[in-house]
């Protein structure tokens, strides 16, 4: 399934699967919609976009924000959990879906930080 709003897959899978009353997405990484380069800058950039691009596929599936009830996230780098959480925090505002966060040694593209949820339709 393709949603607008959001850069295509980059392999051979969905942005995100809708089974029942659910959403699962795959994970969003921060690839500009436009040109599907990753976007210039550090963990603040990256995060920032790939909220932004996950929202996207959201939406685009009839569903919102408030309806997500669990994220996980990926990172490169477990010392930018701070900085992730102030992002995150910002975006979901006062909606607190379940989360995990783990830190992995590579994503795809070299990117710092990824995010997959799973949504109510």
């Amino acid at each position: 399934m393709s949603f607008s709003g959001a850069p295509p897959a980059i392999g051979p899978f969905s942005q995100g699967i809708k089974v029942g009353k659910f959403l699962y997405t795959s994970g969003a990484i921060p690839l500009d919609p436009a040109t599907g380069a990753v976007v210039a800058g550090g963990i603040e950039e990256q995060t920032v976009r790939a909220l932004q691009n996950m929202k996207a596929v959201i939406e685009a599936a009839g569903s919102q924000l408030g309806k997500v009830v669990k994220t996980t996230i990926f990172l490169t780098d477990i010392d930018d959990y701070g900085t992730v959480n102030g992002i995150y925090g910002d975006f979901f505002g006062t909606h607190a879906p379940a989360r995990s966060l783990v830190q992995v040694s590579r994503l795809p593209r070299d990117v710092l930080f990824e995010i997959e949820a799973v949504a109510r339709l």
